[in-house]
């Protein structure tokens, strides 16, 4: 209990230190005075927050109803009185200090008629893996880089930001992108502390894009941005009842990142609507000369992937059923069943079973790739970090972690670091091996085949487990998933609300071929338009089970 409480101390002269202690006095600085914003929140108290879409929030700019400016206040104050107290969720990493100049100058360009896009004024928020060129830092949720402050934006940011979109705030996830150790605590960050789920606090929002996920479904932000390795987006999502998005690879750019393994990694859209996640999508996409994967001939990618969603796109799609991914809980079963039930009733071809047959046979070599490329990868983008940065390779990462154990392995280690390091060059022939084993058995022989053999537009299966207790003793109490057939092979997957189990989120995953974002949005707006699971969460305390 003594060093619990030294630790929090800790933390909390730690993050009076840093943008995260401090920003939250932006209400009452920067371009606004109190007085000012006390005022325009006055004048515009009919705009509700919670549960607004994207388009909503156009339609208030656009009358005149609010301003970038005052939505972005609105934000902040919730992030203050839902994030930071209240419930504490925990889902914000580091506000951004210059949010509201950069709503002032949105707002100035939207009274001379200069519209950048759907997003323009739109507050996101961006997980602390994804470099922005700002006051922020990008730590992936370690103290070691916490004085990272990249010179350029990620490709992704960057997009946003032509696009219109103000980047309110970095948000908390499970560090290193939940790649440190075998028995981690998903949400939990050494720079960030615990993220929790907002349906019920004692809950784990799963991860990585643990805090991403949680700020969405809170209503802390309009959109969201995660990333995925392997059900990073998909996992978060499902838990917190929102839409996640894992697009193919080589739609959007992975520069400006800090990775895990470049042939899995990808950036991907969080939102509480298909129609929004679908916008964020739009406006990340576009070929980078930095990533030559998104330059490549096969490359299929549109500006807007609004056009593709349809109310009655369900009607004679052929959609599979994996079977070989349900099993794992009784109730998940059940909620899948009803989604069935729907899809068939509206029109839907249903193959069922329609089994991935070479799911599970490439979960050694993935687990070769990651490492070898982990090591890699993360020793590049450190080589490239400013001189604030002082932990440069992933043996100074080790290093650090172990001088600063109190801090960063309070619960749970490194172990994951430590086979990494143990690894060779991308030359080396057992990488080579088990990356194109991965290649044949996720692509060709896996979802590919599949897909061939009962001529499907989309596969689907359970997204997961309804949330675990939060359990730093013995770490994430994960039951089951689908996420890692698409993963693997770099195909697209959609997570939609499907239903609850004991009043927690349960989601559908609808994945398929390359480049098939379109295919899979038109099929999963239409099961949602006819569903409508989602709803906001309760912030309880603990689930009462009792009968």
């Amino acid at each position: 209990m003594k060093e619990k409480q030294n630790f929090s101390i800790k933390r909390r002269d730690f993050l009076r230190s840093t943008a995260l202690g401090s920003a939250f006095a932006l209400s009452c600085s920067g371009l606004l005075n109190c007085d000012k914003q006390e005022s325009v929140s006055r004048k515009q108290t009919d705009i509700t927050l919670e549960e607004v879409d994207i388009a909503g929030l156009r339609r208030g700019m656009e009358s005149g109803q609010i301003s970038a400016v005052s939505l972005v206040e609105m934000y902040l104050s919730r992030i203050r009185e839902i994030d930071k107290s209240g419930p504490a969720i925990n889902s914000v990493i580091e506000l951004n200090p210059d949010a509201m100049e950069i709503a002032a100058a949105l707002d100035a360009e939207r009274r001379d008629h200069k519209i950048r896009g759907t997003l323009h004024g739109i507050p996101v928020m961006l997980k602390d893996n994804i470099d922005t060129a700002d006051k922020m830092s990008t730590s992936a949720g370690s103290l070691a880089l916490v004085n990272n402050h990249p010179l350029k934006d990620a490709f992704v940011a960057r997009k946003l930001r032509q696009a219109g979109a103000i980047i309110i705030a970095k948000t908390n996830l499970s560090e290193w992108a939940n790649f440190r150790s075998t028995r981690s605590t998903s949400g939990w960050s050494g720079r960030g502390g615990q993220t929790k789920n907002p349906y019920v606090l004692d809950r784990n929002p799963c991860g990585s894009s643990s805090g991403s996920a949680a700020a969405v479904s809170a209503n802390l932000c309009a959109v969201a941005l995660g990333t995925e390795t392997d059900g990073s987006v998909v996992c978060p999502s499902h838990v917190n009842g929102i839409v996640g998005i894992k697009p193919t690879l080589g739609l959007v750019s992975r520069s400006g990142i800090i990775p895990i393994a470049h042939s899995q990694d990808t950036a991907g859209p969080m939102a509480r609507t298909v129609t929004d996640a679908a916008i964020l999508l739009g406006a990340m996409t576009g070929p980078d000369p930095e990533d030559a994967v998104t330059t490549g001939n096969n490359v299929n990618s549109f500006m807007d992937y609004t056009p593709f969603l349809d109310p009655n796109g369900l009607r004679g799609a052929r959609i599979g059923v994996a079977r070989n991914f349900f099993g794992f809980h009784d109730r998940v079963d059940k909620v899948m069943q009803e989604a069935i039930t729907v899809m068939k009733q509206n029109g839907a071809v249903i193959v069922d079973p329609a089994d991935i047959e070479t799911a599970g046979q490439f979960d050694d070599s993935e687990w070769e790739v990651l490492l070898y490329e982990f090591r890699a990868d993360l020793n590049a983008y450190l080589a490239r970090t400013g001189p604030e940065v002082t932990t440069r390779t992933l043996k100074e990462l080790i290093e650090f972690n172990e001088n600063n154990r109190e801090s960063e392995m309070p619960c749970f280690g490194q172990e994951i670091f430590i086979l990494a390091e143990e690894k060779s060059n991308l030359r080396d022939k057992n990488y080579l091996t088990a990356l194109a084993k991965n290649h044949r058995l996720s692509r060709v022989e896996g979802i590919d085949a599949t897909m061939n053999k009962h001529n499907l537009d989309a596969v689907i299966a359970p997204a997961g487990s309804p949330a675990w207790l939060t359990d730093c003793v013995n770490g994430d109490h994960y039951m089951g998933g689908s996420s890692s057939p698409a993963a693997v092979a770099g195909y697209p997957n959609i997570t939609v609300p499907a239903g609850e189990v004991f009043g927690l989120p349960v989601g559908i995953s609808f994945f398929g071929r390359a480049f098939s974002e379109p295919v899979l949005l038109k099929i999963a707006y239409a099961f949602e338009q006819l569903t409508r699971f989602r709803r906001p969460p309760q912030f309880l305390p603990t689930l009462d089970l009792r009968v």
